[in-house]
């Protein structure tokens, strides 16, 4: 059977206490919806259907550039979640339909593929959970023979019915046929005045359909988010699996409460990260890679046995491998370091290509350059890249030797073997084995007295 995936994402979110639209606030560097429909598209979905509403056009632009196709539905009105369902109905296919939330990122794919798997034109699935405080959700309720009939929502609860502890987590999956049978007899008799979708499950008890239900392997993939202490509780929940799954890879985590993994962080053996460590975008470190405390790594391959010291951030570049980072350096996009090149503390690089051995070991800025092997870049250098409306490249060849506290004004180029004076302006090519040096003349007055306060 066909599969259509509805996400319920019109909510306002009004205890976020933000302009943001709930289901945009982002978990692991991602907004929640954008987990959901991941995790929809593993189910190898055939439509993914989103319901919008408050913000709804926010969230289009957020997803505009989703990997595959999203049907939108808007709820102009916030009536319930079967007035909000009933918004995708026109464009649901033949099969299975499948309900999620835009605000219950954690939820799996192994648990989706249970409830449906029990699904068919004589069942229905949903997916319920034990909870020790079930308050605020609503209470499955079963015959005397265990079959699930009805969800009663908590303010329509009897005191007999406030005691059940096994809850409605609000995911449910039935054919298309039965929802378009049932969608159409939602009334909002209730004291919230809105259409539960909760309600077809008495009506498809009353058909003699049966209600299978599942429950997920841990609670807390079924937790919404309505508020920013929920968004944090979700979040260190999911920042603590990645850890478990790291060291189950062998990954050494110096502590496993303090590292963020926001995108894919993929590791070889023998890797170790120390606390605070914030990984962004598609990460890859090589066998015996070593994070330092606090470092930022986004969007960059780092080579093996490399080591990035301590506070340094490294963003949008290739290390190829036994490089030495840090402390406190910053990589920019565009970054290339060949094997066992070395960026020393307080150095910035952007788009620069580091050959084999090479130095920068302090205080020093290389922009728009390529710099060949074993050239040794001394404290305080710059590349002046920019002339205030354009970028120019610097060329410094193989075994260069750039004294301390020099300009090399783009476009220039420094050849094999050169020698640039410490103090040096460079702004004119520089010759293979030879010695640029551009200073002041230094003149000295012996016996010189100071000059004295007034008075």
């Amino acid at each position: 059977m066909s599969l259509d995936v509805v996400i319920l994402a019109a909510g306002q979110g009004t205890r976020m206490r933000s302009r943001l639209p709930k289901v945009l606030h982002e978990l692991a560097g991602k907004p929640m919806v954008r987990h959901v429909i991941d995790t929809a598209s593993g189910l190898d979905a055939d439509r993914i259907h989103v319901v919008i509403g408050h913000g709804g056009e926010m969230v289009r632009e957020a997803l505009a550039d989703c990997n595959r196709p999203l049907h939108f539905a808007v709820q102009a009105e916030q009536m319930g979640t079967g007035h909000a369902v009933a918004q995708a109905l026109d464009g649901l296919g033949q099969g299975k339909v499948l309900v999620l939330y835009g605000d219950v990122p954690l939820i799996r794919r192994a648990t989706l593929e249970a409830l449906l798997a029990q699904v068919d034109e004589k069942h229905m699935g949903l997916l319920t959970v034990t909870l020790d405080d079930p308050g605020g959700y609503g209470r499955i309720v079963r015959d005397e023979g265990g079959q699930a009939v009805a969800i009663v929502e908590q303010k329509d609860a009897s005191p007999e019915q406030l005691l059940i502890k096994e809850c409605n987590t609000g995911i449910m999956a039935m054919t298309a046929s039965q929802l378009k049978r049932w969608l159409p007899q939602l009334s909002a008799d209730n004291a919230q005045g809105e259409y539960y979708l909760t309600d077809i499950i008495a009506m498809a008890a009353a058909e003699g359909i049966t209600i299978s239900t599942s429950q997920p392997a841990r609670a807390m993939e079924v937790e919404g988010v309505n508020n920013r202490q929920q968004m944090a509780c979700l979040e260190r929940a999911h920042q603590r699996d990645m850890a478990e799954y790291l060291m189950t890879q062998g990954v050494a985590l110096a502590d496993p409460e303090r590292i963020d993994v926001r995108g894919s962080l993929t590791c070889g053996h023998d890797v170790h990260i120390d606390v605070g460590c914030v990984f962004e975008g598609d990460v890859e470190l090589g066998e015996g890679v070593r994070i330092g405390p606090y470092c930022i790594v986004r969007s960059s391959r780092i080579g093996a046995e490399s080591v990035i010291d301590a506070h340094s951030v490294v963003d949008g570049a290739v290390l190829a491998g036994f490089n030495h980072v840090g402390p406190f350096a910053r990589l920019r996009p565009g970054s290339r370091l060949a094997v066992r090149a070395r960026v020393g503390n307080f150095v910035e690089t952007k788009n620069a290509e580091v050959g084999e051995g090479t130095k920068i070991n302090h205080l020093s800025y290389i922009g728009d350059a390529r710099l060949g092997r074993d050239v040794n870049i001394g404290a305080g250098t710059i590349t002046c890249n920019y002339d205030g409306a354009n970028k120019h490249r610097t060329e410094i060849g193989d075994e260069a030797f750039i004294g301390s506290n020099s300009a090399l004004v783009a476009p220039v180029s420094v050849g094999k073997g050169a020698t640039v004076g410490a103090g040096s302006t460079i702004s004119r090519d520089v010759a293979d084995h030879s010695l640029a040096v551009s200073r002041s003349r230094q003149i000295g007055k012996d016996n010189w007295p100071r000059p004295t306060k007034d008075d």
